[in-house]
């Protein structure tokens, strides 16, 4: 019984932060298996469409189950608005994604990809979504974030440096030396700048889809279902592309090892589990404490990939990534302390002397 309670209180006091950790490192971890399984020559088109096919299986039963009940008309408008949010989020976003991982290390391509809130802001600006504030202290700080993130992803997209690692570091030679036949690209400069614009051109349609997917919810307010259908959608969608390009039918037949492996973590875990879990935590801490933790599975993918796999670290993707959390962090901080000051400047006078009168 005391070690219920004991649980039980853990749970309340730090449910959130541990449910935080959990989730970056189950990201983290979705970048690694499916790097692994791109090197064992997986298709990427074909990843995508089996992976949307998969968690359109694991939400329906729980679309159904839960929100059967609510009302929420799909008219022709709606679909056509839902069809145009899955192509552009998880079908142009994972394609593009995965296909500049293959041509990148996993390090690169969680580094790059956490510039999506930062993205994101600047199409929010130019949509007149979001104030930029030029003549606060906050408002300079958010746009010097936006500035120093955009540059630590210049550095990693077209910067390597100097080698951090040991040359010799087990496993390394393996590794780097990998081909496979399913690589057009022969030059290593053209891998190293086409994997990180791939990768940047997913984190731009991710974004886009996170502006359009708040629109969508005004008139469609089913989350559940609304995540369902746009999974079904891109399962068809990604299927109808990788049938373009992956003509060859070995491309889409498993076997019992590491790309059935990823496409099972991905799709139950990432899309089951961790979707969940983020509801829950956003509800808990708010939207603010849950982006503070997104670098983290930058950290645990760079130490994972060097310690473990033996991937080669540069000074490049160490400024880089240094560059980007620190603007992203400046950034988010920058909007939070804007969103206190206009909360602040809304309240009534009452209630502002009554704040001041307890600090006293």
């Amino acid at each position: 019984m005391n070690c219920y309670r004991t649980l039980k209180l853990t749970v309340t006091k730090y449910g959130a932060f541990l449910g935080l950790v959990f989730i970056q490192t189950s990201y983290a971890g979705m970048i690694l298996i499916s790097k692994d399984a791109l090197n064992d020559g997986m298709n990427p088109l074909v990843f995508v469409a089996y992976r949307q096919a998969i968690a359109s299986f694991i939400l329906a039963p729980f679309a159904f189950a839960f929100e059967r009940k609510q009302c929420a008309s799909l008219t022709f408008p709606i679909f056509c608005k839902i069809f145009l949010l899955a192509l552009c989020g998880p079908t142009a976003s994972l394609d593009f994604y995965f296909t500049g991982l293959r041509f990148s290390s996993a390090t690169v391509a969680s580094a790059i990809f956490n510039t999506t809130p930062i993205i994101t802001f600047i199409i929010s600006i130019f949509l007149r979504m979001e104030p930029v504030g030029w003549s606060s202290i906050y408002g300079g700080l958010k746009i010097s974030g936006v500035v120093i993130a955009v540059g630590g992803a210049m550095v990693i997209s077209f910067y390597q440096g100097p080698l951090l690692t040991h040359p010799n570091w087990h496993g390394h030679k393996e590794r780097s030396t990998r081909t496979f036949s399913n690589n057009k690209l022969t030059s290593s400069t053209m891998n190293l700048i086409e994997g990180p614009i791939l990768i940047i051109l997913a984190a731009i349609a991710w974004s886009l889809w996170l502006i359009m997917q708040s629109k969508v919810l005004k008139v469609y307010p089913a989350q559940l279902r609304l995540s369902t259908l746009q999974c079904i959608l891109s399962s068809a969608q990604s299927t109808v592309a990788a049938a373009a390009f992956a003509r060859n039918l070995n491309s889409w037949r498993m076997g019992w090892n590491i790309q059935l492996a990823s496409l099972a973590y991905s799709g139950v875990l990432v899309t089951g589990v961790t979707y969940w879990l983020q509801i829950w935590c956003i509800e808990k801490k708010g939207p603010f404490y849950v982006a503070m933790f997104t670098p983290l599975q930058l950290v645990i993918t760079a130490a994972f990939s060097v310690i473990v796999w033996s991937e080669p670290f540069y000074f490049g993707s160490l400024l880089g990534g240094i560059l980007i959390v620190g603007g992203l962090y400046c950034v988010l901080w920058g909007k939070r302390r804007e969103g206190k000051q206009l909360m602040l400047k809304s309240e009534p006078p009452e209630v502002k002397a009554h704040d001041v009168e307890r600090r006293c």
